[in-house]
């Protein structure tokens, strides 16, 4: 049977699968390496550590496998990164993450010089400090000799694939995020180059994500025991990929993810721009579109608090007791500790605790920080209602959705089904699934989620607790725009 390879290229690790034309998944394994922090709000990474990286999961995800098999190997990434190449192919200076928080000023300059209302003309979004335009803009005006010397710029998982193949792409849905694409008409727009002197050959070429870009290099393929013929295949910014990966297709699915940041992500067959300035409009894997609400620390929320804070990663352990405690916690959590981004798009926002006592509890204290994050998601929720968009249920993956607790928050406080899928590796089982549908394992991103992913359990909303949290979440609404300015000025 035909074989494909995954690649989940996080903030904190990359994750390989090897997984059959069925979606039975042969190997898998993770690979670290560090995020660094040269100044307050910073978030930076070496791309030659994720290549390094690669190579090295992909030699430990073939050992004993049948490596003829393999046909193909797509990828899901983490979105918004600004990697820059020379004309001789080296990296011109560490990759700027996705929750790096500098480009306040750039953003404000987008939102309010260029506006609001022609950013969303050319892109179908405004300006937030995580995407990839803000970033050339401070890139250009702080390191302007670094700027000169930009040949390519492109996504975090696209060096994967150019280290790989060669091929210099990304595709639709990762693209979105960079506030370069016109993503109605899936092109590059020419104003928003002219706004970040940029030219569209510095820009990858543009594919759907199912789409092959090449195949292995002769060398790499070499080094692996792999054919040449191995296609690499476009994939998927990290949310597009999951939602494959969940079966979140078509129009209507929604799917929460609980990783290192959280989203609420609502596919679309038809394009439809967020008219509140909330939500992110993007383009989806599977050839449609999205709508998309991103909070900035989701699962890092709670890992912050156990590892850091509480110095334990027992995670399970700290969770004990809790579940008699839903909607009754009067201690609230803003899970703010990047900044922000849906909906409130603000870099100064912080993590904060409220309501504490003199009785407050140590685990009053852990199920606010996990409350904290449905709230936040919750706010997305509304969000995406606002704007016209009927949710009624949702698929729920990520790291934290290992939670038992924590999927009956959400559950709860989304005061709706939550669908647990079988398999949740998320965005690299999303990337096998783009892999075979590029060689032809199937013919859609529809047909391959239809035949592969299924659903292990549902969450139904408790009528009292979901009330409760009805309550509490009234509250929550509250304390950020009672606090924006006080995170201003501090």
């Amino acid at each position: 049977m035909n074989t494909y390879i995954g690649i989940d290229l996080g903030t904190s690790g990359t994750k390989f699968l090897l997984v059959t034309g069925n979606g039975k998944i042969l190997a898998e394994n993770t690979q670290t390496y560090d995020v660094f922090y040269p100044h307050p709000g910073w978030s930076e990474q070496n791309p030659e550590d994720w290549f390094a990286a690669a190579m090295r999961g992909l030699r430990e995800l073939l050992k004993g496998q049948d490596k003829a098999a393999v046909k193909g190997i797509s990828f899901g990434g983490q979105m918004h990164g600004l990697v820059a190449l020379d004309k001789d192919d080296n990296v011109i200076r560490p990759a700027i993450l996705w929750n790096d928080g500098r480009t306040e000023k750039q953003t404000e300059y987008l939102n309010t010089i260029i506006g609001k209302e022609k950013l969303s003309a050319y892109t179908g979004n405004i300006a937030f400090a995580g995407f990839t335009a803000p970033k050339i803009l401070w890139m250009k005006r702080e390191e302007p000799e670094n700027f000169k010397k930009i040949a390519k710029i492109m996504l975090p998982k696209d060096f994967l694939a150019y280290r790989l193949s060669g091929a210099f792409c990304t595709d639709y849905s990762d693209a979105s995020g960079m506030l370069l694409l016109d993503v109605k008409n899936r092109r590059w727009s020419k104003e928003m180059c002219e706004i970040c002197g940029i030219s569209e050959q510095q820009l990858p070429k543009l594919y759907e994500s199912y789409e092959v870009v090449g195949t292995l290099k002769e060398e790499i393929a070499e080094t692996l025991g792999l054919s040449a013929d191995v296609k690499v295949v476009a994939g998927a910014g990290d949310n597009a990929a999951a939602a494959v990966g969940t079966g979140v297709v078509g129009e209507g699915g929604c799917n929460i993810s609980l990783g290192t940041s959280g989203t609420l992500f609502v596919s679309a067959t038809s394009y439809r721009e967020d008219k509140i300035n909330a939500l992110h409009s993007f383009c989806h894997a599977d050839g449609g579109w999205h709508l998309m609400g991103c909070i900035l620390s989701a699962a890092s929320c709670n890992a912050w608090w156990s590892d850091k804070i509480l110095q334990t990663n027992d995670y399970a352990k700290e969770q004990e007791g809790l579940e008699e405690e839903l909607g009754k916690n009067d201690v609230y959590f803003l899970p703010y500790l990047m900044g922000e981004r849906s909906p409130h798009n603000d870099v100064n926002a912080r993590g904060a605790f409220i309501g504490m006592r003199p009785d407050t509890t140590r685990k009053q204290m852990t199920l606010a920080v996990l409350e904290g994050v449905a709230f936040a998601l919750r706010d997305c929720l509304e969000a995406a209602k606002k704007n016209g968009v009927k949710i009624e249920r949702t698929k729920l993956c990520g790291g934290g959705a290992k939670s038992p607790l924590w999927r009956k928050i959400i559950a709860n406080v989304m005061d709706m089904p939550v669908d647990i899928p079988q398999t949740e590796q998320g965005p690299s089982y999303g990337g096998a699934m783009l892999a075979m549908v590029g060689c032809g394992e199937y013919r859609s991103v529809r047909e391959a989620a239809d035949a592969i992913v299924r659903i292990k359990e549902t969450l139904l909303p408790d009528r009292e607790i979901a009330r409760r949290y009805a309550e509490k979440y009234d509250n929550f609404r509250l304390l950020y725009p009672a606090l924006k300015d006080a995170f201003s000025e501090i």
